[in-house]
């Protein structure tokens, strides 16, 4: 059995335009709302459909009472914990250092919990 997908995960937000530049910006990604990945529309964060990814979804959001989603960031937690402030989100509690890197939890526009993950360098 081939495996091509190793996880996946379905964002629920309030409003997908104002959501998508949410994301964007605290990730510096470039992402897009798509029409054709079924009954509703869809945005593919960082338009990826490889072996792990994300998209946001209408639909009501956890608002701290969902799971929490990690997304790695490319620099560091400070600055993207920065960016989450600039754009509209929160950031929740101290970094947290653990084996593979540093975690902080935030939250987005909507409530959701998304967890910045900063890998440990080599």
């Amino acid at each position: 059995m081939t495996q091509t997908m190793t996880a996946w995960v379905e964002i629920p937000v309030t409003d997908l335009e104002a959501s998508v530049a949410y994301y964007d910006e605290v990730f510096g990604w470039k992402s897009t709302i798509r029409t054709d990945m079924g009954p509703n529309p869809i945005a593919n964060l960082n338009d990826g459909m490889d072996a792990g990814g994300a998209h946001l979804y209408p639909g009501m959001a956890g608002a701290g009472t969902g799971s929490t989603t990690h997304l790695a960031i490319s620099d560091t937690i400070e600055a993207a914990a920065e960016r989450v402030v600039k754009a509209g989100g929160q950031v929740i509690g101290p970094v947290v250092d653990i084996p593979p890197g540093r975690f902080q939890y935030t939250l987005d526009l909507d409530g959701n919990s998304i967890g910045l993950f900063e890998p440990k360098v080599a």
